[in-house]
């Protein structure tokens, strides 16, 4: 029932309905709206968007029940009442489209709920906000769990699916939402005896919980007395009494003693962690095959482009011998640097691959982000983001003025994302700055999801994007360098898909797809900012107004094919384990034995005693099984921009097919289908391995220029 919801997207384009729907009234232009480059850049400009709405007030995302915490129990008591009344309504209506629209609308009512949630409970400043948030998520999540195990609403549904003449009078979509719905119900295990749907609602619960636990300690930091690290490193960590903390790996650090420290710090093991990452893997192989499947990792891949593990190791099996060679000359280039720099301990270490690798491109193309940055300031990245999508897709963004109560933060900005011709499509929100407390991660929520309502009016879809940016000074405006320059792009590549994924139901809108087809938006965006005739429409240094010079633009671009292959390499290891852990069980041996087995052989740096990285593993909770998604989202995107918008990125009639053909159905359609329509081919993993591998060649135009 919420398969679908509660997708963070880590560090992803509305569409006119095809035809079968009304089509929603144009909106009409606001006058509140304003250029968005000034929104982020000028200070009075800020004052003034929040100033003129000082006298209305509503909650959170202007739902009025959000102006205090307590307001949560309202909106999770509202949403479980109205889906009560929902899946009676489902259980009385004879099999039809409106069963797939009453399933739809029984969606939506949670996960308005669920993933405003979601994003609340990490990001609002107020405890008692982020509590309540918190315990939002665990009861709808509990009752979406009763629900998917509801045999009654499943038999409504399964009506619908075994009725041949009505199923083949819908539309593709709405059969592929009916497919998905049942699709939830089976994964549940609704086909089982009540005894072991209870088991699978009580595993899926404890799952749920087992997965925030091992999250929250995947960052907490570790202790170590402060008398057993040399005293001229310890001012590298935060001192408490007789103790240091240890938060993070310093894996920009140039003192290879502290990088070695902080890495066997961090990583030592902690049982309780160990404990849960154990039961939390024993739990999910324990649900797969409650439900039918052999592995978990069957269970997660289905529907995905990959399909299935064998399909995946496959792909990781061959893109890793495509990288063996080239992954040994970065090791190799990364030790003699090691060797110049620290003749006495010249071995390379897992703490090193980082810090070296970044040495070898700042020395090789002279990369110093600080020249950079007076090029990059937000207001200036954001007109070019403007610019790019007015281009290429007809959209324009506004700010817009917001409420009091609105936001969670006072610098928090509002986008309209406008249409040339089919006016208002969505908001984004824009969470762009560091602040105490809040998570220093570069993420895209969908906190409502678009879908056509019952009235014919369609509910426009609503995101934040939460990067972690500097403030502006008195003598700056915010200035990124050139990798939160890329972030932004990536992550605004999602909120685009959120915009023009305007599907008819909520299940299927914008990012709400396969996970592997997820990331190809967004990082399609990466290839527009790395190349020069885009930054150029927008790279002016704030102060002289010089446009950034082409040379420092393709240095920048090579300088990240140096050590790109072991970068990958170690990106392939990550997937492995993934892949093992999520696997055939009982484990042949520990999930320290695995990573360290994994590591010599898929990575090729060694395994150091008495460290379990796994345990800081993060994405073993959100990307279960599917790690493997960010290198073939990456195939898929180099394969699109290098075929439909490498000769010209600007090229609108290409940016309506992308809109077409991948953006716009969102979930809809199969991930292979869309990827299809784009290249007008079906690729095989040769081609996936090929794309991301012809992605490391050096541009040799460039290397003989700065030769």
């Amino acid at each position: 029932m919420l398969a679908g919801c509660r997708r963070a997207l880590p560090a992803a384009l509305g569409r006119v309905l095809r035809g079968r729907a009304a089509r929603p009234g144009r909106r009409a232009v606001s006058t509140s709206w304003c250029p968005v480059g000034a929104a982020f850049d000028a200070k009075q400009q800020q004052q003034q968007l929040r100033g003129s709405a000082a006298g209305r007030e509503t909650g959170l995302f202007g739902v009025p029940e959000l102006s205090c915490p307590e307001g949560f129990q309202e909106a999770q008591d509202k949403a479980l009442q109205e889906s009560e009344q929902l899946v009676q309504k489902a259980c009385s209506t004879p099999p039809g489209p409106k069963t797939v629209m009453i399933f739809d609308q029984l969606s939506d009512g949670l996960c308005r709920v669920a993933d405003l949630a979601d994003f609340v409970k990490i990001a609002h400043p107020d405890f008692a906000f982020r509590e309540a948030a918190e315990e939002a998520c665990r009861s709808i999540g509990t009752m979406v769990e009763k629900l998917n195990t509801d045999v009654e609403l499943c038999q409504s549904l399964r009506r619908l699916l075994a009725d041949e003449i009505v199923m083949s009078s819908l539309d593709p979509e709405t059969r592929r939402v009916a497919e998905l719905f049942m699709f939830d119900f089976e994964i549940s295990g609704i086909h089982l005896d009540e005894e072991k749907r209870k088991k699978a609602v009580n595993l899926n619960i404890r799952i749920l919980d087992l997965c925030n636990e091992f999250l929250t300690g995947t960052h907490l930091p570790n202790k170590i007395d402060k008398h057993v690290l040399p005293e001229h490193i310890r001012y590298n960590f935060t001192a408490e009494g007789n103790y240091l903390q240890v938060a993070g790996l310093h894996a920009d650090c140039p003192d290879d003693l502290v990088r070695e420290a902080a890495y066997k710090i961090f990583l030592y093991p902690n049982a309780e962690q160990l404990s849960r990452l154990e039961e939390l893997l024993a739990s999910r192989n324990s649900l797969a095959q409650l439900v039918g499947y052999d592995t978990f990792a069957h269970r997660a891949l289905q529907g995905t482009m990959a399909k299935n593990p064998e399909t995946v190791r496959q792909f990781l099996e061959k893109l890793s011998d495509k990288l063996s060679k080239r992954t040994q000359k970065d090791f190799e280039m990364m030790t003699k640097m090691k060797t110049k720099l620290n003749p006495q301990n010249s071995k390379l270490m897992p703490w090193d691959h980082p810090y070296y690798s970044g040495v070898l491109r700042a020395e090789r193309y002279n990369i110093d982000p600080g020249l950079y940055c007076p090029f990059f300031s937000l207001g200036a990245c954001m007109e070019g983001l403007n610019s790019l999508f007015s281009q290429l897709l007809g959209i324009s963004l506004y700010a817009e003025q917001t409420q009091r109560g609105e936001v969670w933060s006072e610098d928090v900005r509002k986008l309209a994302v406008v249409h040339e011709t089919e006016g208002l499509l969505g908001y984004i929100y824009c969470d762009f700055f560091q602040r105490p407390d809040k998570p220093h991660q570069d993420c895209h929520f969908t906190v409502r999801g678009g879908r056509l309502r019952e009235n014919g009016e369609y509910q426009l879809p609503v995101v934040v994007l939460m990067l972690s940016l500097p403030h502006s000074t008195r003598g700056a405006p915010t200035l990124l360098s050139p990798g939160m320059m890329e972030n932004l792009f990536h992550e605004m590549g999602h909120a685009m898909h959120s915009m023009l994924g305007r599907t008819r139901y909520q299940h299927v809108t914008g990012t709400r797809c396969p996970t592997d087809f997820a990331e190809v938006p967004s990082i399609l965006m990466e290839y527009f900012a790395n190349d020069y005739r885009v930054v150029n429409q927008f790279a002016r240094h704030y102060k002289t107004g010089q446009p950034l010079p082409k040379n420092m633009v393709s240095r920048l671009c090579e300088s990240k094919k140096v050590c790109a292959a072991a970068d990958m390499q170690l990106q392939v290891f990550y997937a492995a384990l993934d892949q093992i852990y999520h696997g055939k069980h009982p484990l042949k041996k520990s999930t320290t034995e695995i990573l360290k087995e994994t590591q010599e052989k898929v990575y090729g740096l060694p395994y150091v005693p008495n460290t379990a990285w796994q345990l800081r593993f993060s994405h073993l909770v959100g990307y279960g099984a599917k790690y493997y998604s960010y290198l073939m989202s990456r195939a898929v995107a180099s394969m699109v921009w290098k075929q439909c918008f490498a000769q010209d990125p600007f090229d609108r009639a290409m940016g309506e097919r992308y809109r077409r053909e991948m953006l716009a159905h969102g979930g809809g359609k199969e991930p292979i289908l869309m990827v299809q329509g784009m290249l007008q081919k079906s690729p095989s993993v040769e081609d996936f391995v090929d794309a991301l591998v012809s992605d490391l060649d050096q541009d040799f135009e460039t290397f003989i220029m700065d030769s």
